[in-house]
């Protein structure tokens, strides 16, 4: 008898290293060494916002980090994988469990067994403790555990790339709305310089002094100055509402709440201080890749969990009580109970079920590792395309300012030559146009610039 249980455990065991699965190890992929261009300061406690010295930035960001609805959501789905993980980590435990029963029943005269004169109706009541414990011989918890708490992961770094893409998102509405209001300042007071010198001009209209086609070409650019204000404020109050819902605020705050800001500020822009050959590795550590990669972990364990659903389950029983025909007499000497056993539970025939789930969990571990690869090239494209965006915005920026100095230069030269009669008031129209043009495309080129290094600390994971 106990060499039979003795070769029986050892086919058990025989069994079971044969359906181990190999250890999960993260897929080899080919990076390049380092990166070729250079980035923003980098941010070491990665408040990388804080490098543009925005107060008001800070603040928001703060609000929406606190507020929004896509994080809140993120975190209620890693509170709902973590209690998933505890749920896993519970099978390791024996189940305890009080029962109690009562019951009145009658039997019949004629079943076997029942003597001559036996009462036919009786009482039978019973409390008992109960235990189970389940031995994992074949990993199958295990990899269960390790399936859960990859997916917890998996959702730690999900709830990270949202708080990461939503602060990109803040920081690049705000920067929006700081352009549209030096747009909307710079046209309202080109629109006021326009009409004080219409009032003077009409003074020597009226006198002679100055042709009507002269006059209404004034008028005419006064008006197209005025005919710029309200696309601008309307794409201002668009930005305000999207800048509001990231922030998480009410439909109330939404509707009647404005986002106003100090003036403008003289922008100091940044060199690029990255040191070149960073190895790309670090990219890994972007949320979405991690995410990514711990989905595809959760994966390759349920393969696992699948696999040992076609070997044997073993549990041990136990249950410790009372019965008795009587309540009154239930706990009293001679009622007690007890019982130990084993059971084993081999599956034989599912109609395909079992093999089924493993080919499922094998197809949706090839689309993950797939998804996987696609994740890193989508990664690695976004940071080249960042940081060629970065670099061509600063230059923009530059030579709009370079621009901006040059019309500022022909518009003095230009009114010089008017004063003097060498030159029309159309040259001088003409400089002023010019000029506006300039120091509105500046202001959005500043715009473009900000957002661009904005997307480019949200492509390098923060």
């Amino acid at each position: 008898m106990k060499s039979s249980v003795r070769g029986l455990l050892v086919l058990f065991l025989l069994v079971a290293g044969c359906t181990t699965t190999p250890p999960y190890e993260r897929p080899e992929i080919e990076l390049p060494e380092a990166w070729k261009e250079s980035a923003p300061r980098y941010a070491a406690d990665g408040r990388w916002w804080r490098l543009f010295d925005e107060p008001e930035l800070d603040a928001l960001v703060e609000e929406a980090r606190a507020n929004n609805a896509d994080l809140v959501i993120a975190a209620a789905r890693v509170d709902e994988a973590r209690a998933l993980l505890g749920e896993a980590q519970s099978f390791f435990s024996p189940t305890l469990d009080a029962g109690a029963s009562a019951a009145r029943q009658r039997i019949s005269r004629r079943a076997a067994g029942i003597p001559p004169g036996a009462p036919r109706e009786f009482s039978s009541y019973r409390a008992t403790l109960d235990l189970s414990y389940e031995i994992d011989l074949f990993g199958r918890l295990r990899a269960g555990e390790r399936a859960a708490r990859a997916e917890l992961e998996a959702s730690e770094a999900a709830r990270e790339a949202v708080r990461l893409a939503l602060t990109a998102a803040v920081a690049q509405s705000y920067f929006s709305l700081r352009a549209l209001d030096e747009q909307i300042e710079l046209f309202s007071r080109t629109v006021k310089l326009r009409e004080e010198s219409i009032a003077l001009q009409r003074r020597r209209f009226q006198a002679g002094l100055l042709s009507e086609f002269e006059f209404r070409q004034l008028e005419a650019e006064a008006a197209a100055a005025r005919a710029q204000l309200p696309p601008l404020q309307r794409a201002r109050e668009q930005e305000e509402a999207v800048l509001s819902v990231l922030l998480g605020r009410s439909p109330r705050e939404v509707l009647e709440k404005r986002i106003a800001f100090a003036g403008g500020q003289d922008p100091v822009l940044e060199a690029p201080v990255l040191p070149a050959g960073i190895p790309s590795e670090l990219l890994l550590r972007r949320p979405d890749l991690v995410e990514a990669e711990r989905q595809l972990a959760a994966a390759n364990a349920r393969v696992a969990v699948a696999r040992a659903e076609m070997f044997p389950s073993i549990g041990l029983t136990a249950a410790l009580g009372s019965e008795s025909m009587a309540l009154s007499s239930l706990f009293g000497a001679g009622a007690g109970l007890w019982s130990v056993g084993v059971g084993l539970a081999q599956p034989i025939f599912a109609g395909g079920r079992l093999e089924a789930r493993e080919a499922a969990a094998q197809a949706r571990e090839r689309a993950l590792l797939a998804q996987y690869q696609k994740t890193i090239q989508t990664a690695f494209s976004e940071v080249r395309a960042a940081l060629a965006a970065q670099a061509r915005s600063r230059e923009s920026f530059e030579a709009e300012t370079a621009r901006e100095v040059a019309l500022t230069e022909t518009l003095r030269l230009a009114r010089l030559r008017y004063e003097n009669g060498i030159a029309s008031q159309l040259d001088v129209l003409d400089a002023e146009r010019g000029l506006l043009a300039a120091r509105s495309a500046r202001i959005d080129a500043l715009r473009a610039y900000r957002s661009a290094i904005a997307d480019l600390y949200r492509a390098l994971g923060g």
